[in-house]
């Protein structure tokens, strides 16, 4: 055996025996990585080390279309030490909690529409903020007209889940005040006579929702968040809509839904093929309430918004090589920056000043 066979022998002993070795001490060896996750993500708040300013936390990127890196549509706001959700799809409240976001932080939800896919995951980040900070009221829920109907609803689907909580870990530590939440419906002014509202106005954070267009939906909405000098607009879900441009002028951040027909026809067409009865029929449909990457950004050129981030991404795009085809001839109506949306993003705008800083935060 030459020397070269000897070491390589040696080497798969040695291997062998430190896998009999970890195997040996398994649990231990488990034991001790899951307390160090435990210790780096258990009980995380990053909202202390963000600057003064405002801040976008992207906890849901997805549609109702499966798709396992994105959860439905989310958007957390940071205004100071101050945390709304916009929007609560399916999935959302666990990626904030993946973020370092604490669900007992939130202050208010706000509801851009009653699609299902916006507000399925709502049950979640309610029983979080009760069970995790002891609250003594309702969450807030703010929404357009109807919102007190989907919150009510939720609680009645709930209440029993309510009692066995309370039952179990005493009303100290769940108080039955704070379970659910309370829906705070505004109305819109009449078409024709402005599409604009403050819905919040406190300690410097003003929250104004516009009309969009997603008809057959009415009322939808999309919301304005103004703080120290720096502004986010989520659209919502919405066709192109002459008024989200004029509530978006001069803001910081666009977060715009998208949807690229050129791509949502190959699932049109591969269902087709199946002889599938309704998929078809459904994904012309939607063209028709949605906007495109290019509408969206030349709404964002003419709002002279600073950046544009696309979310409730259709159809799924499941890795970032795909982002220049779903983002198309975007750039060619917009040329400012331009960003895929991704579940665990947070962009931040330190107040009174021009910067906007991107990174992604989850945690495990």
């Amino acid at each position: 055996m030459n020397r070269i066979s000897k070491i390589l022998l040696s080497l798969a002993a040695l291997a062998a025996l430190l896998g009999g070795l970890a195997l040996s001490f398994q649990k231990q060896l488990a034991t001790l990585v899951l307390e160090q996750v435990v210790q780096r993500v258990a009980g995380s708040d990053i909202i202390p080390s963000l600057p003064d300013g405002l801040h976008l936390a992207l906890c849901g990127t997805g549609a109702p279309f499966p798709d396992p890196t994105r959860a439905g549509p989310c958007s957390a706001i940071i205004a100071g030490d101050r945390l709304y959700i916009v929007d609560a799809g399916e999935g959302s409240a666990r990626n904030l909690a993946y973020m370092g976001i604490p669900a007992a932080r939130i202050e208010a939800m706000f509801l851009t529409h009653f699609h299902s896919d916006h507000i399925d995951g709502l049950s979640p980040f309610m029983l979080q903020r009760w069970g995790t900070s002891s609250a003594l009221t309702p969450t807030p829920v703010y929404g357009p007209t109807g919102v007190d109907k989907v919150v009510d609803g939720f609680r009645a689907a709930y209440v029993l889940d309510f009692g066995y909580r309370i039952a179990h870990h005493s009303e100290r530590i769940m108080p039955p005040g704070g379970s659910g939440g309370k829906g705070i419906p505004f109305a819109l002014p009449a078409v024709g006579q402005g599409d604009q509202v403050v819905v919040l106005d406190d300690k410097g954070l003003k929250v104004t929702a516009f009309r969009v267009s997603h008809a057959p939906v009415e009322p939808a909405v999309g919301y304005r968040f103004d703080y120290k000098g720096r502004s986010i607009v989520i659209s919502g879900d919405t066709a192109v809509s002459p008024s989200l441009a004029v509530a978006a002028k001069g803001a910081d951040i666009l977060l715009h839904e998208a949807l690229q027909p050129k791509l949502l026809k190959l699932l049109e067409s591969r269902f087709e093929s199946l002889q599938h009865a309704q998929l078809p029929h459904v994904f012309r449909d939607v063209l028709a309430y949605h906007t495109t990457p290019e509408q969206a950004a030349a709404q964002a050129k003419a709002a002279g918004v600073k950046q544009l981030v696309f979310n409730h991404i259709i159809p799924p795009i499941p890795f970032t090589f795909a982002n220049a085809a779903f983002i198309g001839d975007a750039q060619q109506f917009y040329q400012g920056p331009i960003t895929v949306g991704e579940d665990g993003m947070l962009f931040s705008l330190p107040a009174e000043a021009d910067s906007v800083s991107r990174k992604k935060i989850f945690l495990p």
